[in-house]
């Protein structure tokens, strides 16, 4: 999939790939063989190879070994530089391939604007939920966009750091709980592609996986209809009961989307009686709450492992979630590891009035 990408992003970034590695094979290739060429025609039976033991220097013999990899060094720099700014996945794209830029009918006075669509992402354990805010849906491990049509990507997770990546489509990019990343990219030619998280991120991280569909306009408009027509409402409840982690799970289709539940995963405030993100920032922008700030705890502290509900991911230990660790579910000398309900314990000592027993030996000189 990398060597043959469907996507003009991805064939941008196969071409650097392969441009690069030419560029380090002028240097490479000419030092293997002659390696072998100098072995064979120096080897101790070859009487008439010449010996100059005052040989020691060469200025046309240095001006090769320093000029060549110079060159070869100022050149992938400066491919480096352009493609970083040209493929950045912030960048808006401005071509769906390299035969048709974005913006068409210049020549004619027409400005003619492709018209991207959007997809929001949301890494959950172990799936992915992918809402359509123009046509309405949103799907569980299913993704589809219309060939030659711009797709801009706006991600984030819910609990963990995860990585999204369409290795036919573009490069990886990450999503973090209470921030959005972005990805501009196109598919060019029609198929099923395979998505996937890049990074690990529990238990479930190996079967994190989703089917991307390349179509073209009348068959994602098929797909879109199919969605609504087989889908169930998305509404705040059901998505709770969506974050519970699992592992496997099939693909779902939502017709609707409860309004602003992407917004609410995004600010961390998903859960009744929580403060936003952008609430707090807010807050925080105009100086902080003063005293009221104090009835405010509560509401800025945020479970997103579900931890408290006894639903956090069975592969979770400490210092994250404050489990014990599985070598101390069997006993052992580290079975007296402290916990979160025990801050104290474990630290030579506990706190004012709660201690039990004699004091600890203080050592002397």
């Amino acid at each position: 999939m990398l060597l043959s990408p469907s996507g003009d992003v991805a064939l941008q970034q196969r071409n650097i790939l392969l441009t690069s590695t030419a560029l380090m094979l002028i240097i490479i290739l000419p030092v293997l063989v002659l390696t072998c060429v100098f072995a064979w025609h120096y080897r101790a039976a070859n009487t008439q190879a010449k010996y100059d033991p005052k040989f020691h220097h060469s200025t046309g013999l240095e001006v090769v070994i320093w000029s060549m990899p110079l060159l070869i060094i100022i050149m992938l720099g400066a491919i480096t530089w352009l493609t970083t700014h040209l493929l950045d996945p912030y960048r808006p794209i401005g071509r769906t391939s390299a035969a048709k830029p974005i913006t068409e009918g210049r020549a004619s006075g027409r400005e003619e604007m492709v018209k991207p669509i959007t997809v929001q992402v949301v890494a959950l354990d172990w799936k992915w939920l992918f809402f359509y805010p123009e046509q309405g849906i949103a799907t569980v491990n299913e993704l589809a966009a219309p060939v030659d049509v711009p797709i801009v990507f706006k991600i984030t997770s819910q609990a963990v750091m995860n990585s999204f990546f369409i290795p036919t489509l573009a490069g990886q990019i990450y999503a973090m709980p209470g921030m959005q990343t972005t990805l501009h990219a196109v598919i060019n030619k029609p198929g099923i592609y395979d998505g996937l998280s890049a990074h690990y991120s529990g238990a479930g991280f190996s079967k994190m996986t989703f089917k991307f569909h390349g179509l073209d306009p009348a068959q994602f408009d098929a797909w879109v209809a199919k969605v609504k027509a087989e889908g169930e409402p998305l509404d705040r409840a059901r998505y709770l009961k969506l974050e519970d982690p699992s592992e496997g799970e099939p693909v779902r289709y939502f017709s609707s989307t409860e309004p602003g539940l992407y917004d609410a995963i995004l600010n961390m405030c998903t859960r009744p009686g929580k403060m936003c993100m952008s609430e707090m920032m807010m807050t925080d922008r105009r100086g902080g709450g003063g005293k009221d700030s104090r009835e405010a705890v509560e509401r800025l502290r945020y479970d997103s492992l579900r931890r408290d509900e006894g639903k956090e991911a069975p592969g979770a230990t400490v210092p994250g979630s404050g489990q014990p660790a599985k070598a101390e579910s069997h006993g052992g000398a580290d079975a007296a590891r402290p916990s979160r309900a025990d801050p104290h314990a474990g630290h030579g000592g506990a706190p004012p009035g709660g201690g039990q027993g004699p004091a600890p030996t203080q050592l002397t000189r």
